[in-house]
């Protein structure tokens, strides 16, 4: 068989079946996935693609950049039990669309992913396979988030999941059935007039069947070449349930994927800084009391703008209120907590701040907080979430999209620093170093003088206008 570029296996089951559980796990899924060439970032989504589905320990997934040579081989193909589609581009010639064509018909699954429906105008088995394909009257909106609601809630694929929400995406319109071919909607969204769609509910999943073979069809997933705040679309962990459930049917007919699944990323050990000795925690905030907290240079916790939300400490938008600070100050510590945004919105978590001049970030350092997708902060690497605000890029984004929890922890020790986000290590840098001067006197920071100065001050979260939750807030002093 022609050498693959890709092969890895990772990524650990932590909920499956009943069957799973009771140590009678199925053996992994071998699936194809076909890339290189789109007119999408293919070379961003392939390896999302990937990781989803090894991530669950259900697949070992091989990658081809070759398919017109990969495809070829028939007897390699039975190797797997599903091919996963990212390509638009060149047809794959006589020998490969024959070969694949026969391998769906004796059975083999397919899952067909956004602009792979694009693709092979004219050959009508294909188009017969994917059932809705972007032709002639058909288009899309702007980029945006909207809800995707399931509406056959008994398939194996769909069976308890809950209704996507604010998933960000492109949503297509007016998909073309060429081959007048027979599939089930499972999932649809309105494309609403105002987003420039049809005005009317669009198609979001489908399956079908062409032989044997079962096809899973979604066209979510867009991500458009230089576009990194897109990338959102198949990082929602939403997405990549329906497309890890989808694939595991097509491939077996059946569906061991727990919806509970969840696709946060797991927290990663942390080596310790030099000399770290951690005391107990202490709690920030429970989910019913604000006692530990008051209003930036007030006595007092703001009378608006800061509720309580479902054990959550939420800033409405517009409200008001300004930013509000630990009542306690911090030198050396570690900070766990969890926050999600609306779409669109803004907002920070600060340390070591003093109440000194009008703002807490003259003297407080930044991890920003920011829905990457839908805020022109996102656009800038060194302004999107995770980042040291206006100094350091956030390095492995793993921002989740507006409406989804992310863990954070800060780690500040001596004058070491480290920002982790969803139990990826963001940011590190050290306070005082010939870098952070270097930085800081080329930065909008070089005009305030205690900005990352003080040796202690108080943990701050920021009112910047718009909805924004706060959880499970808890601190411990490092010696």
């Amino acid at each position: 068989m022609p050498s693959l570029l890709t092969r890895s296996l990772t990524g650990a089951v932590l909920m499956l079946s009943p069957a799973a559980l009771a140590g009678e796990a199925p053996p992994p899924i071998r699936a194809l996935l076909v890339s290189g060439a789109n007119n999408h970032d293919w070379q961003y989504t392939t390896p999302s693609f990937e990781r989803t589905l090894e991530a669950t320990g259900r697949f070992v997934v091989d990658v081809t950049e070759q398919a017109a040579t990969t495809l070829a081989d028939a007897e390699g193909l039975k190797a797997y039990q599903v091919i996963v589609l990212n390509y638009n581009g060149p047809r794959w010639g006589d020998a490969a669309e024959r070969a694949f064509v026969d391998a769906v018909r004796a059975g083999t699954g397919v899952v067909v992913i956004h602009a792979a429906n694009n693709a092979f105008e004219g050959w009508a088995d294909y188009e017969r396979m994917v059932g809705l394909l972007w032709r002639s009257g058909t288009g899309h909106g702007s980029f945006h988030a909207f809800d995707v609601t399931y509406d056959d809630r008994e398939h194996p694929i769909t069976r308890g999941l809950a209704d996507m929400r604010a998933h960000p995406d492109e949503l297509y319109h007016r998909l073309v059935n060429t081959q007048n071919a027979v599939f089930k909607v499972l999932a649809s969204a309105m494309s609403t007039t105002e987003s420039g769609g049809s005005g009317q509910r669009e198609p979001m999943a489908i399956v079908l069947e062409f032989g044997k073979g079962r096809v899973f069809h979604t066209p979510l997933g867009h991500v458009w070449p230089g576009s990194p705040e897109q990338r959102a679309s198949v990082e929602d962990p939403q997405f990549k349930i329906l497309l890890a459930r989808g694939t595991e049917w097509a491939a077996t007919g059946a569906v061991t994927l727990s919806a509970a699944w969840s696709f946060g990323a797991k927290e990663e050990s942390r080596q310790p800084v030099h000399g770290e000795q951690g005391g107990e925690w202490t709690v920030l905030f429970d989910g019913t009391s604000t006692d530990a907290w008051r209003g930036f240079k007030s006595d007092a916790f703001p009378a608006q703008g800061w509720v309580i939300e479902d054990g959550a400490l939420k800033h409405v938008a517009g409200a008001g209120g300004g930013d509000i600070i630990t009542r306690e100050q911090f030198q050396d510590f570690e900070l766990r907590l969890e926050w999600k945004a609306a779409p669109g919105a803004n907002s920070g978590i600060f340390y070591r701040v003093q109440e000194v001049g009008n703002w807490v970030w003259e003297t407080g350092p930044e991890m920003q907080v920011l829905d990457d997708a839908l805020h022109a902060d996102g656009k800038n690497p060194k302004t999107s979430a995770g980042s040291l605000y206006g100094l350091i890029a956030c390095a492995k984004p793993s921002v989740k999209p507006a409406g989804e929890w992310n863990a954070v922890r800060i780690v500040v020790m001596g004058p070491h620093v480290e920002h982790w986000l969803n139990g990826t290590k963001v940011v590190e840098y050290e306070l005082g170093s010939e870098a952070w001067n270097r930085m800081i006197a080329e930065s909008k920071f070089k005009d305030m003088p205690n900005f990352g100065r003080m040796p202690a001050g108080h943990i701050a979260l920021q009112d910047h206008g718009d909805d924004v939750w706060f959880r499970n807030i808890k601190i411990r002093r490092l010696k």
